[in-house]
Protein backbone atom coordinates (compact mmCIF):
# COMPACT_ATOMS: atom_id res chain seq x y z
CA UNK A 1 0.00 0.00 0.00
CA UNK A 2 1.19 3.40 -0.68
CA UNK A 3 1.97 5.99 1.67
CA UNK A 4 -0.59 8.70 2.47
CA UNK A 5 0.57 12.25 1.49
CA UNK A 6 -0.05 15.80 2.46
CA UNK A 7 -1.85 17.80 -0.55
CA UNK A 8 0.76 20.35 -0.64
CA UNK A 9 2.75 17.65 -2.25
CA UNK A 10 1.67 19.00 -5.19
CA UNK A 11 3.42 23.09 -4.60
CA UNK A 12 5.93 23.97 -6.63
CA UNK A 13 5.15 20.71 -9.33
CA UNK A 14 3.81 21.23 -12.82
CA UNK A 15 0.40 18.95 -13.59
CA UNK A 16 -0.08 18.27 -17.37
CA UNK A 17 -3.16 16.28 -16.93
CA UNK A 18 -6.08 15.86 -14.73
CA UNK A 19 -9.11 13.30 -14.97
CA UNK A 20 -11.60 13.31 -12.77
CA UNK A 21 -13.28 9.46 -12.64
CA UNK A 22 -16.84 9.94 -13.86
CA UNK A 23 -18.67 8.75 -10.85
CA UNK A 24 -16.53 11.45 -8.96
CA UNK A 25 -14.86 9.18 -6.27
CA UNK A 26 -11.61 9.70 -7.63
CA UNK A 27 -8.85 12.41 -9.41
CA UNK A 28 -5.68 11.39 -10.55
CA UNK A 29 -2.98 14.35 -11.08
CA UNK A 30 -0.16 13.99 -13.72
CA UNK A 31 2.75 15.90 -13.81
CA UNK A 32 5.76 16.81 -15.94
CA UNK A 33 8.38 14.64 -14.36
CA UNK A 34 6.18 11.43 -14.75
CA UNK A 35 4.56 11.23 -11.46
CA UNK A 36 0.68 10.25 -11.04
CA UNK A 37 -0.72 11.06 -7.77
CA UNK A 38 -4.27 9.53 -6.61
CA UNK A 39 -7.49 11.66 -4.56
CA UNK A 40 -9.85 8.92 -3.62
CA UNK A 41 -11.37 7.51 -0.39
CA UNK A 42 -10.11 3.82 0.66
CA UNK A 43 -14.05 2.57 0.38
CA UNK A 44 -15.12 0.17 3.65
CA UNK A 45 -18.41 -0.91 4.19
CA UNK A 46 -21.12 1.89 5.83
CA UNK A 47 -19.28 4.74 4.31
CA UNK A 48 -19.86 6.98 0.68
CA UNK A 49 -16.97 9.89 0.05
CA UNK A 50 -17.45 11.31 -3.15
CA UNK A 51 -16.54 14.82 -5.13
CA UNK A 52 -19.54 16.77 -4.31
CA UNK A 53 -18.43 19.96 -6.98
CA UNK A 54 -15.60 21.73 -8.49
CA UNK A 55 -15.33 25.65 -8.14
CA UNK A 56 -13.05 26.70 -11.17
CA UNK A 57 -11.78 25.33 -14.30
CA UNK A 58 -9.62 22.50 -13.75
CA UNK A 59 -7.20 23.22 -16.63
CA UNK A 60 -6.17 26.40 -14.61
CA UNK A 61 -3.55 23.90 -12.84
CA UNK A 62 -2.61 22.32 -15.70
CA UNK A 63 0.66 23.92 -17.57
CA UNK A 64 2.11 26.39 -14.55
CA UNK A 65 3.44 25.21 -11.51
CA UNK A 66 1.44 24.67 -8.55
CA UNK A 67 1.87 27.65 -5.82
CA UNK A 68 -0.67 26.80 -3.18
CA UNK A 69 -2.39 23.42 -2.46
CA UNK A 70 -3.94 22.82 0.96
CA UNK A 71 -6.75 20.88 3.00
CA UNK A 72 -9.23 23.03 4.66
CA UNK A 73 -12.19 21.09 6.81
CA UNK A 74 -15.34 22.90 7.17
CA UNK A 75 -18.75 22.65 9.26
CA UNK A 76 -21.38 23.25 7.09
CA UNK A 77 -25.14 21.23 7.29
CA UNK A 78 -25.42 17.90 5.59
CA UNK A 79 -26.68 16.94 1.98
CA UNK A 80 -28.83 15.04 3.69
CA UNK A 81 -30.92 15.56 6.87
CA UNK A 82 -30.73 11.36 7.70
CA UNK A 83 -26.73 11.54 7.43
CA UNK A 84 -25.53 10.89 10.87
CA UNK A 85 -21.71 11.88 10.51
CA UNK A 86 -20.73 14.11 7.63
CA UNK A 87 -17.69 15.89 6.42
CA UNK A 88 -16.82 18.46 4.16
CA UNK A 89 -13.49 18.26 2.93
CA UNK A 90 -12.13 21.35 0.20
CA UNK A 91 -8.90 21.11 -1.43
CA UNK A 92 -7.70 24.52 -2.75
CA UNK A 93 -5.68 25.16 -5.42
CA UNK A 94 -3.86 27.70 -7.48
CA UNK A 95 -1.86 28.17 -9.99
CA UNK A 96 -0.69 31.66 -11.68
CA UNK A 97 -3.39 31.05 -14.22
CA UNK A 98 -6.20 30.55 -11.45
CA UNK A 99 -7.84 29.10 -8.57
CA UNK A 100 -9.41 25.98 -8.22
CA UNK A 101 -11.38 24.05 -5.20
CA UNK A 102 -12.18 20.76 -5.45
CA UNK A 103 -15.65 19.97 -2.55
CA UNK A 104 -15.13 16.43 -1.01
CA UNK A 105 -18.61 14.82 0.79
CA UNK A 106 -17.99 11.77 3.59
CA UNK A 107 -21.02 10.50 5.33
CA UNK A 108 -20.87 7.49 7.64
CA UNK A 109 -22.35 6.01 10.39
CA UNK A 110 -19.71 7.48 12.50
CA UNK A 111 -17.83 4.48 12.75
CA UNK A 112 -15.82 4.81 9.55
CA UNK A 113 -13.50 7.07 7.74
CA UNK A 114 -15.06 10.23 5.83
CA UNK A 115 -11.41 11.60 5.02
CA UNK A 116 -9.95 11.59 1.69
CA UNK A 117 -6.94 9.88 0.35
CA UNK A 118 -4.05 11.18 -0.86
CA UNK A 119 -0.98 9.03 -3.05
CA UNK A 120 1.49 9.13 -5.06
CA UNK A 121 0.40 5.79 -6.79
CA UNK A 122 3.54 5.44 -9.58
CA UNK A 123 6.16 7.41 -11.31
CA UNK A 124 6.39 6.81 -15.21
CA UNK A 125 10.06 5.56 -16.53
CA UNK A 126 11.20 8.56 -19.12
Amino acid sequence: MSEYLNISELVGKTLINIVKSDDNDEIRFYTENGEVYLMYHEQDCCESVFIEDICGDLDDLIGSPIVMAEEVIEERPPLDEWDESYTWTFYKFATNKGYVTIRWYGTSNGYYSESVDFIKVKEESE
